[in-house]
């Protein structure tokens, strides 16, 4: 694989030469070969581990490790950095587009803050099995490439096998990287940063001076929207939306406390350091639009018009993502419930239905999987709708009345998946492997997780939620 750096000439202090910390004895222990093929990335598994637990160093790039910023749970900490990430290199896909290689629990670079820089066993297989199943589910992620166990001890709250993530991303470049800038009032790294990111991910972008600056602005917002819909659609809780882990590319990353909706509420929260709620599950968007107004801050220091204009501009700009992000959110509803052309009274209706999911407590993935069974050529028998929204489902289906059902049905199970990665399922998974350092478990479920629209070839074992009450919590990652 023919590796070339990627952020050396941003700024000094920007991209660190650090080396990963030499493992014991590494293993391979998962592998993405869909994902090998995708991107033709010509690594094969049995020669995998040495480079992807960073014991071999690549002779033509150094690995690095990235400077950032970010607001943590509302509070800002000005430098945060790879702390126990190298970045190997980027390489280029089939597509031409480029793309990153990095290793997550490598070892301590200059960011670490007094952390070891490890990642232990459980939440490396966390991110493979998360970020595969939201691939598959047609959410914008990063990617996992392998999972290599280290042979080392992580010390937690106990002694714990180590491991290291190898993450393959379009661009490791946060809303926290401009804040880094930012702060340090770089300027000329500001806008060498900019640049890159319209390269890689905006290209359409042709405006110049402060018009292409709220162009970037407002491309990045869009991409904001695009993912939040996204996750809303199948229910995710990322858990931990701090500035410095939103990928300006609006890709997913970090898969650290998240988690899926289960019995419906917009308040839902399963991250255990997440105390008031702040990233719950209908707060996202919320966040989001935060978040984007924390890069025009920082985007501010590069306008060259004066400070009143300049402002203007780039709260003009964050000022339509309400906008934005409502056209989104409707679209998305209409399409999870089958509705061709929404209605204002059609608010009314969806209003109804989650009111009755949160009494009720219904399972979120499966309450839509079986409006969208029902009405399906040929229903599986697994997916039934509960009997407490059997008034309502009257209501919905005189609404759909007017167009074929075969039209519906083909629109709600490309948006409706039948299995998700449930929480007790990855739990699972994640036991098996610190117990025997395997899953037998996980083998048949992948290829059930891969294919999360297909409604006719589902067990119950994939689609039972959580026991009612279950009390889960995720932990972050460190």
């Amino acid at each position: 694989m023919t590796f070339v750096k990627r952020y050396e000439n941003i700024s000094d202090q920007f991209s660190v030469v650090s080396r990963p910390k030499v493992s014991m004895m590494p293993e391979l222990l998962l592998w993405n070969d869909d994902l090998v093929t995708q991107l033709a990335i010509p690594l094969v598994a049995n020669e995998a581990a040495e480079l992807l637990s960073g014991n071999r160093v690549l002779p033509d790039v150094e690995p690095v490790a990235l400077a950032y910023s970010g607001h943590q749970f509302g509070h800002f900490n000005p430098t945060l950095g790879d702390g126990r990430a190298h970045l190997l290199g980027a390489f280029t896909d089939p597509q031409g587009q480029l793309l990153d290689i990095q290793l997550k629990g490598s070892g301590r670079t200059p960011f670490s803050r007094g952390g070891d820089g490890l990642c232990a066993l459980g939440p490396a297989v966390r991110e493979y099995v998360m970020s595969r199943a939201m691939a598959a589910l047609g959410v914008p992620t990063t990617h996992c490439l392998a999972v290599v166990t280290t042979g080392d001890s992580v010390f937690r709250e106990q002694a714990v096998a180590g491991a290291v993530v190898s993450r393959i991303a379009s661009s490791h470049i946060r809303v926290g990287s401009f804040q880094y800038l930012a702060l340090n009032d770089d300027k000329h790294g500001m806008r060498e940063l900019m640049e890159h990111a319209i390269a890689s991910h905006y290209p359409h972008i042709t405006e110049t001076g402060d018009a292409r600056t709220v162009a970037f602005l407002s491309a990045v917002c869009e991409k904001q929207i695009e993912l939040i819909i996204q996750w809303l659609r199948v229910g995710f809780i990322h858990g931990v939306m701090n500035t410095d882990n939103t990928l300006v590319s609006g890709e997913t990353i970090d898969y650290g406390p998240c988690a899926m909706l289960e019995a419906f509420d917009f308040n839902q929260v399963y991250s255990s350091i997440d105390k008031q709620g702040r990233y719950a599950f209908g707060n996202q968007p919320n966040i989001a639009n935060w978040n984007c107004a924390r890069l025009a801050e920082s985007l501010l220091t590069i306008m060259e018009s004066e400070e009143d204009t300049a402002l203007n501009m780039l709260t003009t700009a964050i000022g339509t993502f309400s906008d934005k992000f409502n056209q989104a959110y409707k679209a998305m509803w209409a399409n999870k419930l089958g509705i061709l052309e929404w209605r204002e009274s059609d608010s009314e209706l969806l209003s109804e239905l989650l009111t009755l999911m949160n009494e009720h407590k219904l399972d979120y993935t499966n309450t839509f999987a079986a409006l969208t069974n029902s009405i399906m050529a040929k229903p599986s028998n697994l997916f039934i709708v509960h009997e407490v929204i059997a008034g309502w489902y009257k209501k919905w289906q005189l609404r759909i009345a007017e167009a074929e059902c075969t039209d519906i049905a083909k629109i709600m199970s490309r948006v409706n998946p039948a299995v998700v990665p449930r929480n007790q399922l990855v739990e699972q998974v994640i036991e098996q492997f610190m117990e025997v350092g395997s899953s037998d478990f996980l083998t048949q479920w992948l290829p059930v997780l891969n294919d999360p629209y297909n409604y006719e070839q589902q067990t119950s074992a994939f689609i039972e939620p959580l026991p009612s009450g279950a009390n889960y919590h995720t932990f972050c990652g460190t």
